[in-house]
């Protein structure tokens, strides 16, 4: 019996990895990224499209208007967006500026400095903003496209 029940694990640990896809599987049909080849992009060689007047993304790999992506974004200083809404989870990174991610009914959200991380859940009602003189550059990544739904 006991010989049964090893294999049995054995079995459902196999299984389990089998089922995890693997990194470059995931990641073979996203647009501007290729799993099989080092990749490495200086800042001077991104290209940022405006998303509305203020707002500036560019992407280092995937699509962030359809498919799971890492994108900078820049902020002109002193600007705060709505309270929105996004359908997926994303991470994020201040990488110049001061920054705030205040999550509905917070007053008094942390400033965060270049270094500094964030996590939204998805359909987390929030806002962002950047805080200081300067403007603001962060980088994000989601395992989604990126969309946006003002909070009302």
């Amino acid at each position: 019996m006991q010989k049964k029940h090893k294999i049995s694990i054995a079995a459902a640990g196999l299984a389990l990895v089998l089922s995890l896809p693997s990194f470059a599987s995931d990641h073979q049909a996203l647009p501007n990224f290729d799993p099989s080849k080092d990749t490495a992009k200086p800042a001077e060689t991104l290209s940022y499209v405006n998303i509305n007047p203020a707002i500036q993304f560019g992407s280092a790999w995937g699509d962030f208007g359809t498919t799971e992506h890492g994108t900078f974004g820049k902020f002109p200083a002193n600007f705060e967006t709505p309270f929105h809404t996004h359908s997926g989870a994303y991470h994020g990174v201040v990488i110049k500026g001061a920054m705030t991610n205040p999550f509905e009914g917070e007053n008094n959200p942390p400033v965060m400095n270049p270094g500094s991380y964030w996590f939204v859940p998805a359909n987390s009602v929030h806002a962002t903003a950047c805080v200081s003189a300067e403007p603001c550059q962060f980088y994000f990544h989601a395992a989604g496209n990126f969309d946006f739904v003002e909070h009302k």
